[in-house]
């Protein structure tokens, strides 16, 4: 069932522009207002945003969709992703609404929805809520905002959680936080020190459009310098909806998603939690990582990128323990969704019951050579449907014979054809991606 408003997660875009335009925005939220009260008489939403300026008049006009079908509306204010989906579950809301693009620059905003059971909209809901905006949209309503207070209560609410789930203090710990100027800006920081870390932040500061700018988990220069500079036992850095986490060690070693699933899941298998011995992640993650599973006696489920995705495999399979290498780590014991700060948490208890940092806990994890090459493209049709692009990659996968892995696939929110290809060879491995790539960039880019 395609989809043309929603992608892998939520619909997003160009502020101001569509599909994040004033009238779709506000068809959007009297579609979910349809949606919602056709279940539940007086239904109640809860609506949170991360720092762009651009997330007050979205929320405004969320709220107003929302309120022309008679739906309450909470806001909690700048809060992360996560902290929204353990909000609407843990309230009295029908469905909880996040105003954010992520990682992607300020300009950029978007729209995620979780119901009330804290998970993210299921495709076939989100394709219903799609045909009722384009219905709505037709009518031609005009856009009608509507200001929400801010109630202080609920993001409060999710900081006692997050502290509630740990079984040791970090008194003394000397943590480096990159906050990329986002969602996690109060929080982080808050949530550190209350359990007796030393706490230096970077990126605290935003101003509505320093959100990832040069900061956060995609850019770990600046925060990687401060954990060497100030011995710091942990770095830490967050994405713009703080959904995400990715560590620098004390040795200035970059601790991504994957390393983190293993120390996570040695862990959990240690202490007899980690159900069925499975481990659920992405198409992306390292072939080095399933090898030391392997080893390890666990076994590693492959999704498509999304962590939507591996959520759902999780609870289908009841695994406890997921997520992708870009930092996206799901742990359903507590959680709903990824969760940068929770993750943190876990990683943080990890490592003061084990006695040791994360250059210990994840050193024998070889990382095979991994190239991912983003081609801007015209259109998303079939990519092995073109003779030449499939001829390339079968190419590549001969060459490989069995000792590395090609993928290709389309971004679910931007208008870019993904190549990533893996192998022991780093120069093989950068040929390889580069002439996937330019068959590509010949036969349908931008």
């Amino acid at each position: 069932m395609g989809k043309e408003l929603f992608g892998t997660d939520g619909i997003r875009g160009v502020a101001g522009e569509y599909p994040l335009d004033r009238p779709t925005i506000c068809a959007f939220g009297a579609a979910l207002g349809h949606a919602i009260t056709r279940d539940q008489g007086s239904p109640e939403v809860v609506i949170g945003m991360d720092t762009r300026e651009s997330g007050p008049w979205i929320a405004e006009l969320v709220a107003g969709g929302l309120d022309s079908c008679g739906v309450r509306v909470r806001s909690a204010g700048v809060i992360t992703t996560p902290g929204v989906a353990y909000v609407t579950r843990m309230g009295p809301f029908a469905a909880g609404i996040m105003i954010s693009a992520s990682h992607n620059p300020y300009r950029d905003n978007g729209i995620k929805v979780f119901g009330h059971s804290g998970f993210k909209l299921p495709d076939d809901a989100e394709h219903k809520v799609e045909q009722d905006i384009f219905r709505i949209a037709q009518e031609g309503r005009p856009a009608a905002p509507r200001p929400v207070s801010v109630d202080p209560a609920l993001d409060r609410q999710y900081l006692d959680f997050l502290v509630s789930t740990v079984g040791v203090r970090f008194d003394g710990m000397k943590l480096s936080v990159d906050c990329g100027n986002g969602a996690s800006y109060k929080l982080a920081p808050e949530l550190f020190r209350s359990l007796g870390a030393e706490v230096r932040t970077l990126s605290s500061e935003p101003d509505g459009r320093n959100i990832n700018l040069n900061c956060g988990a995609l850019h770990l220069e600046a925060l990687r310098q401060a954990v060497l500079a100030d011995g710091a036992e942990f770095g830490v850095a967050f994405d713009g909806d703080a959904d995400r986490a990715i560590f620098v060690s004390r040795s200035g070693k970059i601790v991504d998603g994957d390393a983190v699933l293993l120390a996570s899941a040695r862990a959990l298998k240690a202490a007899g939690h980690l159900a069925g011995d499975t481990v659920v992640s992405t198409v992306m993650a390292n072939l080095g990582l399933e090898k030391v599973f392997e080893r390890d006696g666990i076994r590693m489920v492959r999704t498509p990128v999304g962590d939507k995705y591996v959520l759902e495999e999780m609870v289908r399979r009841g695994a406890v323990l997921g997520g992708e290498q870009s930092g996206h780590v799901i742990f359903r014991e507590y959680a709903t969704t990824g969760d940068g700060m929770l993750t943190a948490l876990r990683i943080f208890e990890i490592a003061v019951r084990a006695g040791t940092g994360l250059d210990e806990l994840t050193n024998d994890l070889k990382v095979y050579p991994q190239k991912l090459v983003n081609v801007r493209v015209r259109e998303k049709k079939g990519l092995t449907e073109v003779p030449a692009i499939a001829a390339e990659i079968r190419r590549v996968e001969e060459a490989f014979a069995g000792s590395g892995r090609v993928l290709v696939r389309f971004s679910g929110t931007e208008p870019l054809a993904r190549v990533m290809v893996e192998g022991p060879d780093l120069e093989r491995v950068e040929s390889f991606s580069a002439s996937i790539a330019e068959a590509i960039r010949r036969e349908m880019g931008a």
